[in-house]
C-alpha cells in the first residue's frame, strides 16, 4: 500500500513520539543529526508548525519540517529530497528553498547557498588572551542582553543570527545540552567585545564538540580576537574530554574560512540550500 506526504500544523502526541523515533534511528544510521537543531527542537517540544508526514501501512516513514512564509525553507529527517514531497508543497506554496544536507543538489532547483561543517582533531596551540582583557564564563539570568547586543552586532546581515531575541536565546539556554562553562565571553575596558559559545554532543557516540557560535563585537574586530575565542573554545572542548570538534560556516564567508583553516579545521560536509519555484 502506497502512501502520500500529509501536512499538519500540530503534531497528535503519537506522532510526535513516531517522529522522534524516526529522527534518532536516523541520526544513528547516518551517523550525523537528522535534520537541524531548530526543526527537532519543534518536534521535542511540540510546538505548532508545517510539519509534513509520509505514512505507508501504518508507519511513519518520512518526516519534514517547514518553516516561514515569505521564503518558506523545508528540511527531510536525512537532509535528502523527495519530488512527491515537493509537489505536495507546491499545493499550498508557489516557492520554496530546501536543505539538501550532505550532498550535491538535484536537478530543477538553484543553489542559493552552501553551508560548510568544518571538522579539527584537539588539541590545537592556545592563543592567549590580551593584555588587560578578561575571559569570563556566560553567567545566566545576567549576561543576556550584553550578549544578545554584541552577537546581533556582529551579524547584522547574517540570516540566522543577527535577530536573535530573549526568547530564542532562553529556549537553548534551557535545553538540556547548555553548559555555562563553554559559553565564554571576553571584555575590553569593561565592554563584551567577544564571545565563543560551545557546546559538546554528549548522546553521539563520537562524542564530539562543536564551536555553536563564535563573534567580535564590530567595535572590536581587526583585533585577532577571532582567532583567540576560537582558540579558549577549542580549549575549553578538549579540558571536557573532546577530541574533535566543528563549526558551521558559510562557503561565501571567505575571511571566517580563511581564519579557520589557518587554525586548522578542514571541510567535512557541505549543506546546500536549494530554491524551487512552482511552474505556472
Amino acid at each position: 500500500m502506497s502512501g502520500s506526504w500529509q501536512s499538519t500544523m500540530n503534531l497528535t502526541p503519537n506522532q510526535r513520539l513516531d517522529v522522534l523515533n524516526l529522527l534518532n534511528h536516523t541520526d544513528t544510521r547516518l551517523g550525523r543529526e537528522a535534520i537541524d537543531e531548530v526543526h527537532r527542537r519543534a518536534v521535542v517540544h511540540g510546538w505548532s508548525a508545517e510539519h509534513w508526514l509520509l505514512q505507508r501501512d501504518g508507519h511513519l516513514e518520512g518526516y519534514a519540517l517547514l518553516s516561514g512564509s515569505a521564503h518558506p525553507t523545508i528540511e527531510m529527517c536525512g537532509g535528502g529530497f523527495d519530488e512527491d514531497l515537493l509537489e505536495a508543497v507546491f499545493k499550498k506554496h508557489n516557492c520554496v528553498d530546501w536543505w539538501e544536507r550532505d550532498m550535491r543538489y538535484t536537478t530543477g532547483g538553484t543553489v542559493i547557498r552552501m553551508l560548510q561543517m568544518m571538522r579539527i582533531d584537539l588539541p590545537v596551540a592556545l592563543v592567549e588572551v590580551p593584555e588587560g582583557a578578561v575571559l569570563r564564563t556566560f553567567e545566566p539570568m545576567h549576561d543576556e542582553d550584553r550578549w544578545l547586543e554584541q552577537n546581533n552586532a556582529a551579524f547584522a546581515h547574517h540570516p540566522e543570527q543577527g535577530a536573535w531575541q530573549r526568547e530564542d536565546l532562553a529556549e537553548r539556554t534551557n535545553e538540556p545540552w547548555f553548559d555555562p562553562s563553554g559559553f565564554l565571553l571576553l571584555e575590553i575596558d569593561g565592554r563584551l567585545a567577544a564571545s565563543c559559545w560551545t557546546k559538546v554532543h554528549e548522546l553521539h557516540p563520537d562524542r564530539f564538540g562543536e564551536i555553536y557560535v563564535v563573534s567580535v563585537h564590530p567595535d572590536f574586530q581587526g583585533r585577532n580576537l577571532g582567532r583567540v575565542m576560537v582558540s579558549q573554545g577549542l580549549a575549553s572542548l578538549r579540558k571536557k574530554g573532546v577530541a574533535t570538534a566543528v563549526l558551521f560556516v558559510d562557503q561565501s564567508n571567505a575571511v571566517a574560512k580563511k581564519l579557520y583553516e589557518s587554525i586548522g579545521f578542514w571541510v567535512g560536509r557541505e549543506d546546500l540550500l536549494v530554491r524551487f519555484n512552482r511552474s505556472n
